[in-house]
């Protein structure tokens, strides 16, 4: 794996029809969201060969959106990314390594953004960088990572979709 990228579900609907936290689906921002941060991804050459899904309704709905604009990608959906902390985060994303040259992970808060920071403090990456990151990590943002052939993580970028208006 060369490239990382940690993707939270765009914005959802507050609550679901049957009442079930797995069920909410995304609202009409957070559409949009998810279809315009797939195409900035896709600009920036940011395309995904295999991504790992959380089984919920958002994330799923999130990266059918984003999907539209990479073309082809394995896809691995997985019960156990739902609502995960970032130890069970770092192990689904540690157990495909080997397999994708670009691996996009889309799960949930907080445990997607306590990988990140986590990845952040390992790099060794600047306060700049980490005091941008501790200001959250909002629906639909995306942390890239620029992985060396030891494995380590190393800040790319941190895209919001609150940035990518008119991008």
């Amino acid at each position: 794996m060369q490239r990382l990228i940690l993707m939270r579900h765009a914005e959802a609907e507050r609550a679901s029809p049957s009442g079930d936290d797995r069920d909410r689906v995304l609202s009409a921002r957070g559409r949009a969201d998810a279809t315009q941060m797939g195409r900035t991804l896709s600009a920036k050459g940011l395309r995904p060969d295999l991504a790992l899904v959380s089984a919920a309704a958002r994330t799923r709905q999130t990266w059918d959106l984003a999907h539209e604009a990479f073309g082809d990608v394995d896809l691995r959906e997985q019960d156990a990314l739902y609502n995960a902390g970032a130890d069970t985060l770092r192990r689904a994303v540690e157990a495909v390594e080997d397999e994708a040259g670009c691996l996009m992970l889309v799960a949930h808060n907080p445990g997607i953004h306590l990988l990140a920071v986590e990845y952040l403090i390992e790099s060794a990456a600047s306060p700049a960088v980490l005091d941008r990151m501790s200001g959250g990590f909002p629906t639909g943002a995306c942390a890239v990572f620029t992985v060396d052939v030891a494995g380590r993580c190393t800040f790319e970028a941190f895209l919001q979709p609150r940035d990518l208006a008119g991008a």
